[in-house]
């Protein structure tokens, strides 16, 4: 599956990698923009070609009949978002109880434009003790970016001008919804 990942983005696609996924047990992925459900098939393909394994979750009835085998099978588990629930601690505590999880996540939050982005994924950082990833998906450039890992501090405001930072004329499959 890893060779004809590699096919599919570098041949057919004609895409490029640029950074390289480091070699840690756990940590918090984002990956933005996130403008289009083909996004998620983008993030397949390239979580083959760095070959690690990296899990998500997604709202509950994704995970229904036809298609809920299908997103558990790729790494996905199902939150219902209609209760009030501490995500951010539900998650902290799978960074505890697993040897590895790399948890990704699209912080904007929804796939339309949005001006800033939702913290949760830097609080969870923070709690699990575990660096953030930053994943660029530039459909402008047709490329996927990948940064070295920010642990975050206690300077939320730095941090975050960071992050913008690197995906500041990031393209994505729908521009205008670009963040």
């Amino acid at each position: 599956m890893r060779r004809l990942s590699k096919f599919i983005y570098y041949k057919l696609m004609g895409w490029k990698l640029t950074g390289q996924f480091p070699d840690i047990p756990k940590c918090v992925v984002i990956v933005i923009p996130h403008t289009h459900w083909h996004d998620f098939f983008l993030g397949l393909i390239v979580r083959k070609i760095i070959n690690k394994e990296i899990n998500y979750i997604g709202k509950k009835s994704l995970f229904k009949p036809p298609f809920g085998w299908f997103f558990r099978w790729t790494g996905g588990a199902p939150i219902d978002r209609s209760k009030s629930s501490n995500t951010v601690d539900s998650v902290a505590k799978i960074f505890e109880e697993r040897k590895v999880f790399r948890f990704a996540l699209a912080p904007e939050g929804t796939r339309k434009k949005v001006t800033a982005l939702k913290t949760g994924f830097y609080h969870i950082a923070k709690k699990a003790k575990v660096p953030v990833v930053m994943v660029a998906f530039d459909f402008g450039k047709k490329q996927v970016k990948i940064a070295e890992p920010l642990y975050p501090t206690d300077d939320i405001q730095k941090d975050f001008k960071k992050i913008r930072s690197f995906f500041k004329g990031v393209k994505g499959k729908v521009p205008e919804y670009s963040y």
